[in-house]
């Protein structure tokens, strides 16, 4: 279902709790990924992506990959916002037996498009699907969109997927890069320097969009973009803040793979319930 712009803005806010909910639930799993991704996720289910919560394998669908699988909280909130699952289903994440697993796993959800675990892998499969749509089923009005952390831009099968795309201007492709500036081990440019990002990948051969990845709109217009370029895959760089929404997880690293108690998820929750009044009440002179 397309939202509008003030609609997606509250459904951001409510993917951020029900983030913060299912970890603090779940007592492990990672915070500053999914909530920084929670605006690029709304775009994409509520705008972007041509899908049908109802029909999940229908075959006219566009295909989204999670590369960097440890951010999954985010895709399952959107999803069950969506209408692909209930919401009540959110609190058995990490649970044994669960559908909703801390990295995704394509066969046990319906709507999961892929399994991802292993960082760097998300583009090769995207990279193949988009192919296969482009060159051997001439399928040309399907989009493949693969999310990819700037951290695992470290993995060198990241760049073989990039080359591959670039030679078969897989224009059916686009890539969004979460570039908040973070990884396990600390800040990406301490542990591994990425810049010139933007170079890199024109280098490879892709369209470059850079957009603020917490403006929806931007998202939105980025991904049009892309599907308008005809002659090389696309790459928007949204440049995100970790931890998006609770101030005393954003832009430190060490939120990057740890969940928030019950004092600090109360605490969590009460700032975006503020956050969301904010947005009311801007929204209300709209």
């Amino acid at each position: 279902m397309k939202q509008t712009l003030i609609q997606m803005e509250h459904t951001a806010t409510r993917i951020r709790k029900d983030i913060i909910t299912m970890l603090e639930h779940a007592k492990s799993g990672h915070s500053a990924g999914p909530l920084g991704l929670a605006d690029i996720f709304t775009a994409l289910y509520f705008s972007i992506l041509n899908i049908d919560p109802k029909n999940p394998d229908w075959a006219d669908r566009d295909v989204l990959f999670l590369s960097n699988g440890h951010t999954v909280p985010v895709q399952y909130a959107a999803m069950a916002e969506a209408g692909f699952f209930d919401k009540e289903e959110l609190l058995t994440l990490r649970q044994t037996g669960s559908r909703l697993q801390g990295h995704p796993e394509r066969e046990r959800l319906p709507g999961m498009e892929s399994t991802s675990g292993p960082l760097g892998s998300g583009l090769s499969q995207a990279a193949g699907y988009a192919y296969a749509l482009q060159h051997i089923d001439n399928v040309k009005h399907r989009f493949v969109y693969v999310v990819m952390g700037d951290g695992e831009l470290n993995e060198g099968n990241i760049w073989e997927a990039a080359m591959f795309a670039g030679k078969y201007k897989l224009s059916q492709l686009i890539g969004i890069i979460d570039r908040n500036n973070i990884q396990i081990d600390g800040n990406t440019e301490d542990v591994m320097p990425l810049e010139d990002l933007k170079g890199k990948w024109e280098s490879f051969g892709w369209h470059v969009v850079e957009v603020d990845g917490h403006n929806i709109e931007s998202i939105i217009d980025a991904a049009s973009q892309g599907r308008a370029v005809t002659n090389r895959p696309t790459v928007i760089i949204a440049h995100t803040i970790p931890g998006k929404g609770v101030d005393f997880m954003e832009y430190d690293y060490k939120w990057h793979g740890m969940p928030p108690n019950a004092d600090q998820a109360k605490e969590a929750l009460q700032k975006l319930r503020t956050l969301d009044g904010k947005i009311a009440h801007e929204g209300a002179g709209v």
